[in-house]
């Protein structure tokens, strides 16, 4: 899943991203709305949480752009405005989910994987492929029903994989959506990754290379 959080309270902001990251999120930040709308035209993202109270554009004003495109986004509106009105007024700009602060931050990662779960095509917070079992919200994976001690990266880019129901996922995908901004288009992350997830994985092995494609998810080797 691929976030961008947007917040003027750039600690708040950090320690957001860093929770998130957490738990194989890959996630951008800005500090103001305006580089939240730079971003929101660049990448495709699955959720935005944006503060309302921002300098330049306004978190409302991102939420609009958002809500007027066909990207997908689902939006978390992250902000102090408590009241009943503040909640309705800003649900009705398209927001798909309103937390005030302070807040938990286990609500918060609750919420972010829910609004995951609703992006197009909708994703089961459970995925399973040749006996591999992937649980979005517990953070876990097992195979065959034995436990598995992934990193948040090789988490990430199985979720990727899966989530793709056996189609194949091109490196630069995979770096796209398992990855940050700042990832280096010509780093060998991606190839890294797979081959530590396959080894975590174990044999036969479930995970395919397709020749000058990417890879997939699909039937036992």
């Amino acid at each position: 899943m691929r976030v961008l959080v947007a917040d003027d309270e750039r600690l708040l902001a950090d320690t957001v991203a860093e929770g998130l990251r957490r738990f194989s999120m890959a996630v951008d930040v800005c500090y103001d709305g305006d580089g939240a709308l730079e971003r929101i035209g660049v990448n495709r993202y699955d959720v935005a949480v944006l503060d309302r109270d921002m300098p330049g554009a306004t978190g409302d004003e991102v939420c609009r752009s958002l809500a007027g495109s066909d990207t997908g986004t689902r939006v978390l509106l992250l902000t102090a405005a408590a009241g009943i009105r503040d909640r309705v007024d800003g649900l009705g700009l398209g927001a798909d989910d309103y937390l005030t602060k302070p807040f938990a931050f286990a609500e918060l990662v609750a919420r972010v994987q829910a609004l995951g779960r609703r992006s197009t095509p909708a994703v089961p917070p459970v995925l399973e492929r040749h006996g591999v079992v992937l649980d979005v919200a517990r953070h876990t994976v097992t195979r065959d029903g034995r436990p598995l001690g992934l990193s948040p990266k090789e988490f990430a880019v199985l979720h990727v994989l899966m989530r793709a129901g056996g189609g194949v996922v091109s490196a630069e995908d995979l770096l796209e959506q398992a990855w940050d901004e700042f990832a280096d288009p010509f780093t060998n992350a991606v190839r890294v990754t797979v081959m530590t997830l396959r080894k975590k994985l174990g044999q036969p092995s479930v995970i395919h290379t397709v020749p000058k494609a990417g890879y997939r998810i699909g039937e036992p080797a």
